[in-house]
């Protein structure tokens, strides 16, 4: 039995249309007995109603088995002052914290989605409100740094444009909740009761994700869905240990390592 991450976003589905073989894999998997989380940097809305969308799609999970960043959030900035740049869906998960328009404890950004919302959230004068909180002495975090995601119009602009920016005019590197972050790594692997040498992650993300899991000891699969892209792949500081075409090629491929017929990367 092995422990599996599962990313979300360009691994099961891309704007809600489940890849094809996805569904199935995830069946397959549970079948043979293996562990699974599914882990995602999406921000932009609670973890009920995305684990409700998967569930629609035709996934099976429970709300407990997805792990998403803004309770990561809410966890560790409980009780604090925080300006809060997110999506308004996620509210109800933040609900621990004091959100505020000053004087804030702590600066949070979040993602954007595929809606005209990030249009009113990302404005000027709210980033110029959270460089003055930073500069003032504000913590400064952020529930991912990802610099695009994959949909069905194509590559769109990830929030990670404006954490750079705002690292770049504060001088304060933001910490970062989601992957690839070893506390969000660590957080999954503590859920599944895991060791990192026995865990696989499945991921679209060269850069962020693959670099994440083999700096944190995992095994990593690539699919050539989502966010892949050859340039990148041959760009790549990191590699992963195996390279797949989609989600619905990893079961076999998982079940023949176990076997002992894989060999090293």
């Amino acid at each position: 039995m092995a422990c599996i991450l599962l990313d979300v976003d360009g691994v099961l589905h891309v704007s809600g249309e489940p890849i094809p073989g996805a569904v199935e894999a995830v069946d397959e998997l549970r079948a043979a007995a293996h562990s699974l989380r599914f882990v995602t940097n999406n921000s932009t809305r609670p973890r009920a109603r995305l684990a409700q969308e998967l569930r629609e799609m035709g996934f099976t999970l429970d709300d407990a088995e997805l792990q998403t960043t803004p309770r990561a959030a809410a966890r560790e900035l409980a009780g604090k002052r925080v300006l809060a740049l997110v999506m308004a869906a996620i509210v109800p998960d933040l609900e621990e914290l004091e959100l505020v328009g000053h004087d804030a404890d702590a600066v949070l950004i979040g993602g954007c989605d595929e809606t005209l919302e990030p249009n009113q959230v990302f404005t000027y004068m709210n980033m110029a409100r959270a460089f003055e909180e930073i500069q003032s002495g504000a913590a400064f975090y952020c529930l991912h740094k990802n610099k695009w995601w994959q949909t069905s119009r194509g590559p769109m602009l990830d929030s990670g444009a404006f954490v750079a920016g705002l690292e770049y005019a504060t001088g304060v590197e933001a910490i970062v909740f989601g992957k690839p972050s070893p506390s969000y790594f660590a957080a999954a692997l503590d859920a599944l009761d895991a060791e990192p040498e026995l865990t696989w992650i499945v991921t679209d993300d060269v850069e962020t994700d693959v670099r994440g899991a083999r700096l944190f000891g995992m095994r990593s699969a690539l699919v050539r869905t989502g966010k892949f892209r050859p340039e990148a792949f041959e760009a790549a500081e990191f590699t992963p240990d195996v390279v797949v075409s989609s989600l619905g090629q990893f079961p076999a491929l998982l079940e023949e390592d176990l076997a002992g017929g894989l060999g090293a990367p």
